[in-house]
């Protein structure tokens, strides 16, 4: 029988180098159920669910995990394919970043994975322009706010001409960033105009804010301004763990869910793959009735972990699901545009000085080059093998009216740019993954998201998308908001949840913030604007 987990292994009582990171306590209780326990239907099986399952599962919960997918991961998932010729490979949903203030995410591939072996570091983290900039975090410190000052310094983007036609004042904000009200304070202006105000040379504003930004699958022009300051906080100014990350040295399913997949099974877990939820709907004994093409089955709660259109559709087809306010407020959440990653098997390796990852500005729509089999094992064995190399290409906030084909083409031909070597390579195979299910943080949309705990305490919601009140984003936003699902829920049985770790919730410096108190000033709502 497993023991509930802290989010970290007990030798190992800090998570990362930041002394300042921040611990969140559950509520007190026992350590497990006691007696008959109480069934939970997870619904979703990507971070989020799978986070949620695994905290009710070790303390006892009886979990059915709903997955309308026949594999796991949700946006980080990966299926089979076979190559043109004829080698069984993975095909993901595109290249993620495991950096190491994910604390929560660490702490779930922990269970299976104690000393995070599974994962290795990548040396390097460059953005290059079109023009010919190149920006690395390679030798700038992790310690903020040396990081930013270091960052700036090093940058070819930043010349001492271009900072004297800054906005000062404007740009204090982003050094006083606080989750209790960064989004009160920002969310009603764009990334685009937020950067625009402060006046930060092109280039600059280019690398160091808008390929981040766009990590959020959307153009900077949509984006709150308050989720792109609180994305700085997190992984620039307001951490010490820096900007370089970790990725798995295989693909997803076998380095990172398939192994959790079985520990959850090994917990009595029950998950039930290619199984869309159809409704939800409360149950006459204080339960909850799940609704699937086999029928219905009754469980005491569920943890609603869909994206933002798997949410939408299941809360307009329970009518009676939580109450017309909450169904409401999913009805108006967004959808990013669509993204595309293509998977190329070359006949022919990259030159061998090209990073393992690169993020692109001014190449059209290519976002960022992966070299995929520097690092994972089935894709370096096969360019072992054969002489040739794996690489991988994203496109984010495509039109919707986008032609698949057209796209593609055009992608291989802004990395014929980027890497010319590869202009002469033929492509032996070549899979695409189009998308359109990250959730859009829109300008002035925060209050209209979900948050952890509904009207209705036999129901939570857990994804990227819910408000968590925690500085996280991205993955790690799913996996906290997945543990604080499973939290809410354990709290009404009295037992004890998962303990959680965050960045710190402020600015580090007291300086910096005072300076931003009396000085700073975000941009009005009256001209701030958002491009349709």
């Amino acid at each position: 029988m497993s023991r509930p987990h802290d989010a970290r292994p007990r030798d190992a009582r800090r998570h990362g180098r930041d002394r300042r990171a921040r611990v969140i306590h559950p509520l007190p209780g026992r350590p497990r159920i006691e007696g008959e326990p109480p069934t939970v239907a997870v619904i979703g099986g990507g971070i989020a669910g799978l986070s949620a399952a695994t905290a009710l599962a070790e303390r006892g919960v009886r979990v059915t995990l709903y997955e309308r997918e026949p594999h796991l991961g949700g946006r980080v998932a990966g299926r089979p394919v076979t190559l043109a010729d004829g080698t069984p490979a993975t095909m993901s949903r595109g290249f993620h970043a495991f950096f190491r203030q994910y604390y929560n995410l660490r702490g779930l591939l922990r269970r299976t994975d104690p000393g995070l072996e599974r994962l290795t570091p990548l040396p390097d983290y460059p953005l290059r322009h079109s023009s010919g900039l190149c920006d690395s975090f390679r030798h700038v410190p992790r310690t903020p706010p040396w990081s930013a000052l270091a960052f700036a310094a090093l940058s070819p983007t930043f010349r001492l001409r271009d900072l004297w036609g800054m906005n000062p004042a404007a740009a204090l904000p982003l050094l006083d960033v606080t989750t209790r009200d960064v989004h009160a304070r920002l969310d009603h202006v764009s990334a685009h105009d937020f950067l625009a105000a402060i006046g930060f040379p092109a280039a600059a504003r280019h690398l160091a804010f808008e390929v981040f930004s766009r990590s959020f699958f959307a153009d900077p022009r949509r984006l709150s301004a308050a989720e792109m300051a609180l994305m700085f906080h997190i992984y620039f100014l307001g951490s010490s763990e820096g900007l370089l990350f970790d990725v798995p040295d295989e693909p997803y399913p076998q380095a990172l869910w398939d192994p959790l997949a079985q520990y959850l099974t090994d917990l009595r877990a029950e998950l039930r793959t290619a199984t869309p939820v159809e409704a939800v709907h409360p149950d006459p004994s204080g339960g909850c009735r799940v609704v699937t093409g086999a029928g219905a089955r009754r469980h005491d709660a569920a943890v609603l972990a869909l994206d933002t259109g798997g949410l939408r559709a299941l809360a307009e087809a329970s009518p009676r699901l939580c109450d017309s306010a909450w169904r409401a407020q999913v009805a108006r959440l967004e959808t990013a545009p669509p993204f595309l990653v293509s998977r190329l098997w070359l006949d022919r390796p990259v030159a061998a000085h090209r990073p393992g990852f690169l993020g692109t500005s001014g190449y059209g729509s290519l976002d960022n080059v992966s070299v995929v089999s520097r690092w994972e094992g089935e894709a370096g064995r096969w360019a072992a093998r054969t002489g040739g190399e794996v690489v991988e290409l994203h496109a984010y906030a495509l039109t919707g009216d986008a032609a698949h084909d057209v796209e593609e083409k055009r992608l291989r031909a802004h990395l014929h740019q980027v890497y010319p070597e590869t202009r002469t390579a033929r492509i032996v195979s070549a899979h695409h993954e189009w998308r359109a299910d990250c959730p859009l943080f829109a300008v002035g949309g925060y209050a209209h998201r979900p948050t952890v705990r509904t009207c209705d305490p036999r129901v939570v919601v857990a994804g990227d998308l819910v408000r968590t009140g925690l500085p996280v984003a991205l993955m790690e936003r799913a996996a906290t908001s997945g543990f604080l699902a499973a939290n809410a829920l354990l709290e009404r049985w009295g037992v004890r949840g998962q303990r959680l770790w965050t960045v710190p919730d402020q600015g580090r410096s007291f300086l910096l913030r005072a300076a931003a108190a009396r000085y700073g000033r975000p941009p009005a709502a009256d001209t701030a604007h958002a491009a349709p």
